[in-house]
């Protein structure tokens, strides 16, 4: 791994930091639960961010002139898209390429190249049952890497967005193990980590870890908080993910796991530059709660050298 300019150890310059919708209690296109989009984009600039995620497509404008005119209005840019998608159903293929390629399309036209995929949640978001096994057969792992590289190739030429997988929790990549069978079973020209710091905890696993020894293939960062004790209920209690925010799973810095400075730290050292977005889950929530959490995690991630506020430079994937 390479090592980093003395400077990046005490101030991050290789990372550039935003938030998302989820930020601000957003989980669905339409929510009656959920603030307006226009108290989003507002109260964003407010806390002092520059970039952001655009969220559940629908939620934000997806006409891109309006969204280019709502945004360019409170000075914000779009560090990328994100869509979930389920690439161990060969069957949802062409359903799940007519929407992932149309979050393509408009993150490329909002000037953003990184389109984060989530896998679909095993039980439901709201209510916790399960829908189907929260575990993949030996054919579905099969054919996982490769369904990745096959959609982040196609992203990467007809959209130059490139692909980023992000671990989630109730999915299918939320385990260390399951991070680390995805990577070495995908090419790294095609498909990438988003590397949720939050749901890894969740999963049980180790972001330092994971940037220690799989460092070349982090192409995007969430950088989020999870509370000890609401994780250990959830393995007591077998909680669904939804149940777990209700109980306050996601914390701000400092207060959970894993402390953002390690993270930070790490970050600082790849031979690479990156976006790390905030994201604290905390849907459903009162209209008020966010604006604050927004202000001070910003003010939190700065102290631990994370200030940068540049688009990170592209490089070739797989290349860094």
């Amino acid at each position: 791994m390479a090592t980093a300019p003395t400077s990046l150890r005490t101030t991050a310059g290789n990372l550039c930091l935003g938030s998302a919708p989820d930020s601000w209690g957003v989980w669905f296109p339409e929510d009656d639960r959920q603030v307006p989009y226009t108290r989003f984009l507002d109260e964003l600039a407010e806390a002092g961010y520059e970039w952001l995620e655009l969220g559940p497509y629908g939620y934000l404008p997806t006409d891109p002139r309006q969204l280019r005119e709502e945004l360019d209005a409170r000075g914000l840019k779009v560090s990328g898209g994100t869509a979930f998608g389920a690439l161990h159903r060969p069957e949802a293929w062409d359903e799940m390429l007519v929407h992932v390629c149309r979050v393509a399309e408009l993150t490329a036209a909002a000037g953003a190249h990184h389109l984060v995929l989530i896998p679909p949640m095993y039980r439901d978001e709201k209510t916790g049952a399960f829908t189907e096994s929260p575990v993949l057969t030996a054919g579905q792992w099969a054919g996982f890497g490769k369904a990745a590289d096959r959609l982040g190739k196609l992203l990467l030429d007809d959209y130059d967005v490139r692909l980023v997988v992000h671990p989630h929790a109730d999915s299918h990549i939320q385990t260390q193990p399951e991070i680390e069978r995805l990577l070495n079973e995908s090419d790294s020209r095609w498909t990438n980590l988003c590397l949720d710091t939050g749901h890894v905890a969740y999963g049980g696993g180790d972001s330092v870890d994971l940037i220690r020894r799989f460092g070349e293939r982090v192409g995007y960062v969430h950088i989020k908080q999870m509370d000890p004790d609401v994780l250990a209920q959830v393995a007591a209690e077998d909680l669904s993910f939804g149940e777990a925010v209700k109980r306050g799973v996601c914390v701000s810095p400092p207060a959970g796991v894993p402390n953002p400075a390690d993270v930070v730290t790490e970050l600082a050292l790849l031979d690479a530059e990156l976006f790390v977005i905030v994201e604290q889950d905390l849907y459903p929530c009162a209209p008020e709660v966010p604006l604050p959490i927004a202000v001070g995690t910003r003010e939190h991630l700065a102290g631990c050298g994370l200030t940068g506020t540049r688009r990170p430079a592209l490089k070739t994937p797989g290349h860094r």
